[in-house]
C-alpha cells in the first residue's frame, strides 16, 4: 500500500470505522486505517477509489508497523474495536510501535473503569489515552456523531481540531441542528457537538448515561405507540402519523422521527404493517444495565431507566409470556371513544415522563462527578447532545438553558420550565397510567418516572418506618424530626419502658 503522512490513524472497519473514516477524509485530513482482517481492509480501500476525490486520503496498511510509522507525531490512533478484552489486546498489539507522547483514543463503548484503568497503565508508559464516546450510530459516524472525549487536557488538545470538525453541529443561539451532511460536503460552522468531558473515564461514563437515557426514552415511546394501539384501536399507520405530528413541536427528536416512519412503513411481504410482523422481543447490548447497576452502586434514584432495562429483559422471555398469557388473566382492555383528548393525554404522558428520565440522567452524572472527583458541565454534556447522537431533540436546548440559568441546579424538574411543563402535564399522565392499570396494559416507563416524580415532590416518605425497622432488627440507628440532621439515635425495641440514647 502506498504511505502518506496521516494525519491521524484509525484500527477496526466494520461499520462505524469505516464511516468515521470516510468522516475524517470529508474534511480533508489524511487517514491510515487498519484492520485484523487484511481483506476487509483491501475492500474498502477499493470502495474508496470508487468514490469522492477526499477518498483519496483514506491510506490502508496490511500490518501494524507500517500503519503507524505512517502518522504524524503525536500520533493518533483511533480504536474501534469491540469493548472489552478486545481493546486491550489492540493496545498491546500496537505498543511496540508507539513513542512518547502519541495517543490512543478508544471510540468504542468502554466500560468507564476500564478506561480509567487503561489511562493509568499508558500513562506509566508516557502513551496518552482518551476515552471518546461516539453516539449517532453508522449516519452519525459518518457525517457528524456526537463526540465525548476524556483524557488528559494535553492530549485533547492535539485531538481537539479534529474532533470538532467532524462532529454535529448546530446552532449555537436555538440548538437546532444544521441542515446538510453528504459525501464530500460536510456540514460546516455552528457549535460542534465534541466539548471535552473532563479526565480518565469522565467521557465514556456521560456516553453509558446517554445509552441509558436511551433506553428509557426509546421505553416511553414505545409505551405511547401501545397504549395507542390498545385503548383507542388505532392502526401502526395511523400512530405514525400522530407521532409525525408529536416532531413538529415540543417532543421533536430524532427517536420519534424514526418512529413516525418506523410506524407508517409497510411490510415488504404485503402482510400490512412491518411494525407489527416484527417480534417483540427486544435486545441490549449492556451499557443500559450499566448505568442502571452503577445508579443502584452511587445510591442514585435512576428507576426510571432501570424500568426500561427490565422492560428489554422481560421481552425476550417471549415463549414463557406466551404460555403465561394462557394461565394468567387480567382485565378487558375497554376502547376509550375519545380518541383525541387521550391522544393528548399520552403526549403528556410522554413529555413528563421524559423530563424525568433525563433528570435522572444528569442526577446520576452529578453523583459520579462526586466519586470519581471529576468536574463536569452539564449545560455542555445536553449541547453536543443535540446533535449527532440517538437522543437528539429539541428538548435538549432547554436542558442547556437550565443549566445556563443555575450551573448548580439540583435536579432538572426545579428549573422554572421543567417545573411549569410538569405542572401543566401531570393532570393526563396520571389519567393515562390510570386507564393503563385499570385495562391491564404494562407501562412500566410511565409509572416508573410518576414514582419518581411523587418521591421526589413528597416532603415526607415513609422511610420513617423503614428506618425504625432497621433499628429494630439490625441496631443501624435512625434520626428525629424534631433534631438536627445528622444526630442519630437508637432504641432496644425488644425491651419495653427501655429509653433511647443518642449514638
Amino acid at each position: 500500500m502506498t504511505t502518506k503522512n496521516a494525519d491521524i490513524g484509525l484500527v477496526g472497519l466494520a461499520v462505524m470505522g469505516q464511516n468515521l473514516a470516510l468522516n475524517i477524509a470529508d474534511h480533508g485530513y489524511t487517514i491510515a486505517v487498519y484492520n485484523r482482517d487484511p481483506k476487509k481492509m483491501v475492500n474498502f480501500i477499493e470502495e474508496c477509489k470508487k468514490n469522492e476525490p477526499s477518498h483519496e486520503n483514506v491510506v490502508g496498511h496490511a500490518d501494524l508497523a507500517s500503519f503507524v510509522l505512517s502518522i504524524k507525531r503525536p500520533r493518533k490512533i483511533v480504536l474501534l474495536v469491540k469493548a472489552g478484552s478486545a481493546t486491550d489486546v489492540t493496545i498491546n498489539a500496537l505498543l511496540p510501535f508507539l513513542e512518547q507522547g502519541d495517543i490512543i483514543i478508544d471510540g468504542g463503548n468502554a466500560l468507564w473503569t476500564d478506561t480509567i484503568r487503561r489511562e493509568k497503565e499508558l500513562a506509566a508508559k508516557g502513551i496518552e489515552f482518551i476515552g471518546s464516546g461516539v453516539s449517532g450510530g453508522e449516519t452519525g459516524a459518518r457525517f457528524g456523531p456526537s463526540l465525548m472525549p476524556s483524557g488528559t487536557r494535553k492530549a485533547w488538545a492535539s485531538l481537539e481540531p479534529i474532533w470538532r470538525d467532524i462532529a454535529a453541529k448546530v446552532d449555537p443561539k436555538t440548538g437546532v441542528p444544521l441542515e446538510g451532511g453528504a459525501p464530500g460536503k460536510p456540514v460546516e460552522g455552528g457549535f460542534s457537538c465534541a466539548e471535552y468531558i473532563g479526565p480518565d473515564g469522565a467521557g465514556h461514563y456521560v456516553k453509558m448515561v446517554h445509552n441509558g437515557i436511551e433506553y428509557i426514552d426509546m421505553q416511553l415511546i414505545c409505551e405511547a405507540y401501545w397504549l395507542m394501539k390498545n385503548l383507542l384501536g388505532m392502526t401502526a399507520g395511523e400512530i405514525g402519523k400522530i407521532f409525525e405530528d408529536w416532531n413538529k413541536g415540543e417532543l421533536s427528536s430524532f427517536l420519534i422521527e424514526i418512529t413516525g416512519d418506523i410506524l407508517q412503513q409497510k411490510d415488504p411481504m404485503g402482510k400490512g404493517f412491518l411494525v407489527d410482523m416484527v417480534m417483540d422481543a427486544a435486545g441490549q447490548k449492556g451499557t443500559g444495565q450499566w448505568t442502571a447497576a452503577n445508579a443502584l452502586e452511587l445510591g442514585a434514584p435512576a428507576n426510571a431507566i432501570a424500568a426500561a432495562v427490565y422492560a428489554r429483559a422481560l421481552s425476550s422471555l417471549k415463549e414463557e409470556r406466551v404460555e403465561a398469557s394462557k394461565i394468567l388473566k387480567g382485565p378487558v382492555i375497554k376502547t376509550e371513544a375519545d380518541k383525541k383528548e387521550i391522544i393528548e393525554a399520552i403526549k403528556n404522558a410522554l413529555y413528563c415522563s421524559k423530563i424525568c428520565a433525563y433528570a435522572q440522567g444528569f442526577q446520576l452524572i452529578d453523583k459520579a462527578q462526586v466519586a470519581y472527583n471529576w468536574k463536569l458541565n452539564f449545560g455542555e454534556i445536553a449541547q453536543i447532545w443535540r446533535g449527532g447522537c440517538i437522543i437528539r431533540a429539541r428538548f435538549l436546548q432547554k436542558i442547556t438553558d437550565a443549566y445556563a440559568l443555575d450551573s448548580r441546579l439540583k435536579n432538572l424538574m426545579l428549573d422554572p420550565y421543567f417545573t411549569q411543563a410538569m405542572n401543566d402535564g401531570q393532570a393526563g399522565w396520571r389519567k393515562v397510567i390510570a386507564l393503563a392499570v385499570t385495562n391491564g396494559i404494562p407501562a412500566q416507563g410511565f409509572c416508573a418516572a410518576l414514582s419518581y416524580y411523587d418521591g421526589y415532590r413528597s416532603a415526607v416518605l415513609p422511610a420513617n418506618l423503614l428506618q425504625a425497622q432497621r433499628d429494630y432488627f439490625g441496631a443501624h440507628t435512625y434520626e428525629r424530626v424534631d433534631q438536627p440532621r445528622g444526630q442519630f439515635y437508637h432504641l432496644d425495641w425488644p425491651e419495653a419502658g427501655r429509653p433511647q440514647y443518642e449514638i
